[in-house]
């Protein structure tokens, strides 16, 4: 029995060493609409090898980083998009002639909810173009994102509408899709109903039919311009969000070679056989002068103007020099005086009586320490000016006095 279970975790082991290293290969041809889903599914099992074992499968929010092997980004033909952790990524895109060959992409899964990173590869062949398609056409279903378009079941519905409407006995190819964003449309408001719209180009060996060109008659552009708005009768939608805008509807034929470009024209530009060639005088001198003046000068004169008569008013019109300020500075001063020679004439007139001394003269009693403090006047003279107007307050608790 335990030779059993190691020989199953050894298999296991094995599996997913093979898995990690095995490489997803893929095929488009030059032309073709090329989209590959990328399901969160098929990685959870490389984050947690032994769980299917025991039976439990996490559905774990996933995030996808795609760039072309030893590049930061995808190539310029190659799109990726992912709307929501718990959504399934696609990698989408319509190689061109000259992206014939091997892409080899780097596709590294971030895990949410244990922030594991697992990193696969993704190898991409493009081959020459196959069938040639002469007749496409652009269809915009507003009803749509990219995300639901790229599915494979979606994509069908929307082919099979198609091919009712085109009357193609052959079936359909998918060019191109592409998100109406990308096209210079706005992004749409975070709420239900709002849809950012998607492009979808397809084509075929069959032409157009009836119906299709109607599109391009002058009438059915001219209700277009006017309403913005145009139905046809050979509408076909087997689900309303699938149902197309026919204004926004172009035709593409392909079956005719383009013409030639037009020969040029004999003009009085071309030099004639033999001829002078007179270049052109050089572009007369520009005097910079006046602007110089009008830009740097003037502004600095209108500068040394402001400073100047800034400089008077903070220095010249000062408080005091008017006549009218001195003669009430004196008035004031003559008030003052008056007041200091009646309180001297007071306080001699006080001295002179024979009467006992106010309490507000005599010592000051500390009734804790018994210490008595000499009397304010004894320390200062009674007319000096630094005898303070509000006298020390001594703390009862302190012998200290308090500042």
């Amino acid at each position: 029995m335990a030779d059993k279970s190691w020989e199953l975790c050894l298999t296991v082991c094995l599996a997913c060493l093979l898995a990690v290293h095995a490489d997803i290969k893929a095929f488009t041809q030059v032309g073709q609409l090329f989209v590959h889903e990328l399901k969160r599914e098929t990685f959870q099992g490389d984050f947690e090898p032994f769980l299917k074992h025991y039976g439990r499968v996490y559905d774990d929010p996933m995030v996808f980083k795609c760039n072309k092997q030893y590049f930061p980004d995808l190539p310029h033909w190659l799109r990726f998009t992912q709307r929501h952790p718990m959504d399934n990524g696609f990698l989408y895109g319509t190689p061109l002639e000259e992206d014939q060959g091997k892409n080899v992409i780097e596709i590294t899964v971030i895990n949410k909810r244990s922030y594991d990173t697992f990193r696969d590869r993704m190898v991409i062949t493009v081959g020459p173009p196959g069938k040639k398609m002469p007749y496409q056409a652009e269809f915009y279903i507003p009803l749509r994102e990219i995300e639901k378009v790229l599915s494979s079941d979606v994509q069908d519905d929307i082919k099979n509408d198609i091919q009712k409407m085109w009357g193609a006995t052959h079936r359909l190819t998918f060019v191109n899709i592409s998100s109406a964003i990308e096209r210079g449309g706005r992004v749409p408001l975070p709420l239900p109903g709002h849809y950012e719209g998607v492009y979808v180009k397809l084509g075929s060996e069959q032409p157009f039919s009836d119906c299709l060109l109607r599109t391009e008659r002058p009438e059915h552009r001219q209700q277009c311009r006017a309403t913005e708005k145009a139905s046809t009768s050979c509408t076909v939608c087997s689900d309303p969000s699938n149902c197309i805008t026919w204004c926004n509807t172009t035709l593409i034929d392909l079956s005719k070679p383009p013409p030639p470009p037009p020969a040029p024209t004999r003009g009085s530009e071309i030099l004639e056989a033999q001829g002078f060639y007179d270049p052109p005088e050089s572009p007369p001198t520009h005097d910079y002068l006046p602007a110089y003046i009008g830009m740097v000068i003037v502004p600095l004169v209108l500068i040394v103007l402001l400073c100047a008569v800034l400089a008077y008013v903070m220095c010249c019109r000062r408080e005091g020099v008017d006549k009218r300020d001195a003669k009430t500075a004196d008035i004031q001063l003559y008030h003052h005086r008056t007041i200091h020679s009646d309180s001297d004439e007071l306080r001699g007139m006080a001295d002179s009586r024979h009467a006992s001394r106010p309490q507000s003269t005599l010592p000051m009693f500390n009734a804790r320490t018994g210490e008595r403090m000499p009397a304010l006047q004894r320390q200062f003279h009674a007319d000096s000016p630094h005898i303070p107007l509000i006298m020390a307050q001594q703390d009862p608790n302190t012998d200290i006095p308090s500042r």
